[in-house]
């Protein structure tokens, strides 16, 4: 019997070639797998932190963030992070009274309503368009820098899991989660992906075809030590190191995923959301969840993002999961940064951290946080260190001084009052008066009828 196959139409071809795009790996597996876990430095904390102390439903925010991953790794093809809304967080568990579920998830609505409003009407084009660089550099460089010193107290200092903090007391040297564990991680991360410059294995071949000996040595050994999955590999260690460190997790785990439930929001909720968590997480999720975002894109994967595409995908993902409990969450500049760092290049890295989210929520549901409890803070403190660094290395493209004067004034500024739109104001003033200083007005002249015969210039 003759068998007849239909032809694809041209859409279903292109469907299908956008498709097999999405999915091409553009690094090494090994190398997309460390990246995957990349930005679990500060993802982990903040989840285990909420659960504990705000009663988080664990269960739906791995599920969430899982399809959220798969969904933008789709979407934008590069490893686009899923991070939780630090502002919110830092709010829900440091301050007193802690905010509820209910509030924690009004105010992620209520960022996420107005993201979603500034993409749709073309506000948040806008506002990239206009911002300078030179001040959205400097919002990366505190971000960075502050990642980097969290990281370091991490790693010196135990974990409050309490404030979302580390807290006074030394790490001790020794111990399951001791100093010289997190030092061994950093040195094996630094050995095996060095300064994280893509260009230091071709620069080694090309020095390698003067056929010297010692060149090609150089070139294998670096080449070895770059497909190790230095990350991944970091992370494995630290998730066995939960179970030697209380072995009575394993009768403690509970097989199957938390019921879902839609949350219940009364509008005193809603208003103690939005007044005291939303309204400082707007600002920095606009400067660092979508402009910020979108320039390091371009820095690191030579893609524009279109800044309405980020803003509105941070709103629908958080005006569908925020109501069934799941953490409030946004794109990050720090988490693309990390990720970058660790060899994710392709949306494909993240998927596959998509997809290891769902099977833990699905599979172990809200008792996962017995795991996480047990975690050792300072191999997240390591991870942590390498995305703040890389985040902050996206400022050197500042040539002049005057590009560097604004961008050092803005990120001192944003260190300083621990506030990234604080930064933002000043240095978008600086910038002004800088520009107002050099305006040249001895060019306009006047006709006789008072009307000028050419504009200022700026010099």
């Amino acid at each position: 019997m003759e068998t007849t196959t239909t032809p694809l139409l041209p859409g279903d071809r292109g469907r299908c070639g956008w498709l097999r795009r999405r999915l091409r790996l553009k690094n090494p597996l090994s190398s997309e797998l460390s990246g995957a876990v990349g930005d679990l430095g500060t993802f982990i904390p903040i989840v285990l932190t909420l659960t504990l102390v705000s009663n988080l439903d664990l269960s739906a925010t791995l599920i969430f963030t899982g399809f959220y991953n798969i969904a933008t790794g789709l979407l934008f093809d590069i490893p686009m992070p899923v991070q939780p809304m630090k502002s919110i967080a830092a709010v829900a568990v440091s301050e007193s009274p802690h905010l509820t579920p209910s509030q924690i998830a009004a105010a992620g609505a209520s960022t996420a309503a107005t993201l979603l409003l500034l993409g749709a009407t073309g506000a948040m084009s806008f506002l990239y368009n206009l911002i300078p660089l030179p001040v959205v550099r400097g919002v990366q460089l505190s971000q960075g820098l502050q990642f980097a010193f969290t990281a370091i107290k991490y790693v010196r200092y135990n974990y409050d899991t309490a404030t979302l903090k580390p807290s006074s007391s030394p790490r001790s040297w020794l111990g399951l989660d001791g100093l010289i564990l997190a030092l061994a991680a950093l040195l094996f991360i630094i050995l095996s992906t060095g300064s994280g410059n893509d260009r230091d294995v071709t620069e080694v071949g090309d020095l390698a075809e003067t056929s010297s000996n010692e060149s090609q040595s150089r070139r294998r050994r670096l080449r070895l030590l770059s497909s190790i999955p230095s990350a991944l590999i970091v992370f494995l260690i630290g998730l066995v190191l939960c179970f030697i460190r209380d072995p009575s997790i394993f009768k403690d785990l509970k097989f199957g995923p938390s019921k879902f439930h839609i949350l219940k929001i009364t509008w005193e909720d809603w208003k103690i959301g939005f007044v005291r968590a939303a309204i400082p997480q707007i600002p920095l999720s606009v400067l660092n969840s979508v402009i910020a975002v979108c320039k390091l894109s371009n820095d690191l994967f030579d893609k524009e993002l279109s800044a309405t595409t980020v803003s509105v995908s941070v709103g629908v993902m958080n005006l569908i999961g925020c109501w069934f409990g799941a953490m409030p969450v946004c794109h990050g500049a720090g988490g693309l940064a990390g990720q970058y760092r660790f060899g994710a290049r392709s949306g494909l890295s993240v998927m596959f951290l998509g997809i290891g989210k769902l099977i833990v929520g699905l599979v172990f549901g809200n008792s996962f946080v017995r795991i996480l409890s047990q975690f050792p803070i300072g191999i997240l403190g390591v991870l942590l260190l390498f995305a703040g660094i890389e985040l902050a290395m996206a400022s050197k493209d500042m040539n002049t001084k005057e590009e560097s004067f604004i961008m050092l004034v803005c990120a001192a500024v944003s260190m300083t009052g621990s506030s990234a739109a604080l930064g933002f104001g000043c240095g978008v003033v600086l910038y002004l008066l800088l520009k107002l200083r050099t305006l040249d007005c001895s060019s306009v002249t006047r006709s006789n009828d008072g009307s000028p015969e050419a504009a200022p210039r700026v010099v």
